[in-house]
């Protein structure tokens, strides 16, 4: 389905979200801690999909969604946390992210999110199709 990776700071973490997505038909090229080199590593796998744990909701957080909103632009991207508080979740989606996933991670519920998140945007695109192209 997509080529994704996930960066989260937890190696346990991380490998049982990259299980959860194997299982779901996703390919996941990479997986990265949440330092400067890690998310570089990732960035240049050109992914579709990003899961990303960006440690603390303050600037420095929120500052990794804005490299990987801005060198991926057309990447969904996915905050995994487990804290979803509504002031992080808020910021989250000024910064352009398309879903979240709730650490302790139920697998049913990660590929869910993802796949809606999919569904939503294809929609938004055609709506937007549509509209730019109206019937004469």
């Amino acid at each position: 389905m997509l080529k994704v990776v996930v960066i989260d700071a937890n190696a346990i973490s991380r490998n049982l979200l990259t299980s959860v997505l194997t299982s779901g038909g996703h390919d996941v090229v990479g997986d990265a801690n949440t330092s400067a080199a890690g998310m570089a590593a990732m960035i240049k796998l050109q992914p579709q999909l990003v899961c990303i744990d960006i440690g603390t909701p303050d600037d420095e957080g929120f500052g990794r969604l804005d490299t990987l909103r801005s060198s991926l632009p057309k990447a969904l991207i996915f905050l995994v946390s487990g804290k979803m508080e509504a002031a992080t979740v808020q910021r989250a989606m000024e910064s352009g992210v398309q879903g979240f996933i709730v650490k302790p991670f139920n697998g049913a519920t990660v590929l869910t999110s993802i796949r809606n998140a999919i569904i939503k945007i294809a929609r938004q695109h055609r709506q937007a199709a549509t509209s730019n192209n109206p019937a004469e």
